[in-house]
């Protein structure tokens, strides 16, 4: 061990003797005193950034959906038109007016970031895929999906809904 690590170790164990002044006693007061002061206003600081997390998430959770919403409201007024014009319009005239309002539709959903799933041909995955039944194919490999039964949907690489699917098996039951 070297002096200096000894001397800190004496100096621990016999502190020096502290001024006893009362200027030396106002200097810790008044240390004392800042300190407690920053303590105060660091535990306010925190208080506040608590409220305020708790508020923002709280305003996430009423107003998340409202990018959405903003995006579906032309696809109901465009279904509302559709349905005041059903009595005087022509199957045609329907037909383009629903495709149209799907197409809005579509492009909401995409803005929001919501992506289709619709894996005719491709490998079965039951991470996104619910089988529904199995199919002897013999011009497909086992496993492919043969039919979509109903579309699979994903939000951001999560999945809100699994495709509904026809899968192919092989022809001796593998």
């Amino acid at each position: 061990m070297n002096e200096n690590a000894m001397s800190n170790d004496e100096s621990a164990a016999n502190p020096p003797e502290q001024d006893a002044s009362p200027d030396a006693f106002a200097n810790l007061r008044r240390e004392a005193e800042e300190n407690w002061n920053k303590y105060v206003r660091i535990s306010a600081e925190y208080d506040n950034f608590r409220k305020r997390s708790a508020r923002d998430v709280e305003n996430a959770r009423k107003f998340g959906a409202e990018r959405l919403a903003q995006a579906v409201l032309p696809v109901r007024d465009s279904l509302e038109a559709g349905l005041a014009a059903s009595d005087k319009a022509d199957a045609a005239t329907l037909i383009q007016g629903q495709e149209a309002t799907l197409r809005l539709l579509d492009e909401a959903l995409t803005g929001a970031g919501v992506t289709e799933i619709s894996p005719k041909g491709e490998a079965f995955d039951p991470n996104q895929h619910e089988a529904l039944s199995l199919l002897p194919a013999s011009h497909v490999d086992a496993n492919t999906v043969l039919e979509v039964v109903q579309k699979g949907y994903r939000m951001n690489e999560r999945l809100l809904r699994a495709a509904k699917v026809i899968v192919a098996r092989s022809e001796n039951g593998d």
